[in-house]
Parts: C-alpha cells; sequence; structure tokens
C-alpha cells in the first residue's frame, strides 16, 4: 500500500506494508532515528511525534494512519543547522543526560506550543506526563521549557 502525508514540511509517499508501525516506517524505512523506541506500549514517550498538532506515541500508531497528516518529528523542529529554542534550552538547562527521552520530552513540549504558547509550570507537567526520564529528576525539563515559553 501506498500513503502520502506531510512529514517535517515535506510532501512524502511512502510503499508500506498494511501492519508496519509508525515508529518503523520513521526509524527503518526513513532513517529519521531521532523518534526512539523505549516500551512499545505507548507507555515511556520516547517514541512521541506530532500528528497533526498533538503529541502521539507513534509506537501505538500504524503507519498506514498518517495517510493525509501533517507530521513533526523531532528531526523537523530544528532550520538545518540552528536548533529551535526548546532544544536550545534543554542543553542550557540540562534537561539532556542520556538523551534517550530527549526527543519525546521536545515533542511533547512543542505540541503543547502548539495549543497554549504562554503555558504555566503545571501546563507543562500536564503535557510531559507521558514521557518517562530516568536521569534529570524533570526540573531541568520543565526549566526548559519554561524558559522556551517566556522568550
Amino acid at each position: 500500500m501506498t500513503i502520502n502525508f506531510r512529514l517535517n514540511g515535506n510532501d512524502t509517499s511512502v510503499e508500506l506494508a498494511v501492519n508496519k508501525r509508525v515508529v518503523d516506517l520513521l526509524r527503518e524505512d526513513l532513517q529519521l532515528t531521532g523518534t526512539k523506541e523505549g516500551c512499545s506500549i505507548g507507555e515511556c514517550g520516547a517514541c512521541t511525534i506530532i500528528v497533526n498538532s498533538k503529541a502521539v506515541n507513534s509506537c501505538m500508531l500504524l503507519a498506514q494512519q498518517l495517510e493525509g497528516c501533517d507530521v513533526i518529528t523531532v528531526e523537523g523542529l530544528s532550520d538545518g543547522e540552528k536548533l529551535h529554542k526548546l532544544q536550545e534550552n534543554f542543553l542550557k538547562y540540562g534537561g539532556i543526560q542520556c538523551g534517550f527521552c530527549t526527543p519525546g520530552m521536545l515533542m511533547s513540549a512543542y505540541a503543547l506550543f502548539l495549543e497554549n504558547p504562554k503555558p504555566t509550570v503545571d501546563d507543562i507537567k500536564t503535557a510531559i506526563e507521558g514521557n518517562l526520564c530516568r536521569c534529570t529528576g524533570y526540573k531541568p525539563i520543565i526549566e526548559a521549557i519554561s524558559a522556551s515559553a517566556n522568550s
């Protein structure tokens, strides 16, 4: 089957098997390895991407469901060599340690900003509650997202 969708601002057409998950399509077929697969059951948030302005777990979505959708992955945040303000602030505030959760955290925060450009700390906590991090203790992540909202 062939699906057509918009990926990181570019029209994309992909031939695929009907049972392929989005995380596999991105990582294996399209070589977009920024999206991480952690738990494979939608619990950890490492595979979070944006589909039609909403954060979704790409491990829980079949690729054929992307037909006609607008998709943004972590690779789509930066503008060439220029990092998005979220990425810059994750670096500045130490929101990255091992880095495994970082793409999912960035995408959940970006989805929040699409809905609410000036979120409160409680809004930020709610937006990232589906993203697990074993390293940072969340404080620097929340600070990085908050700083991005206020810049």
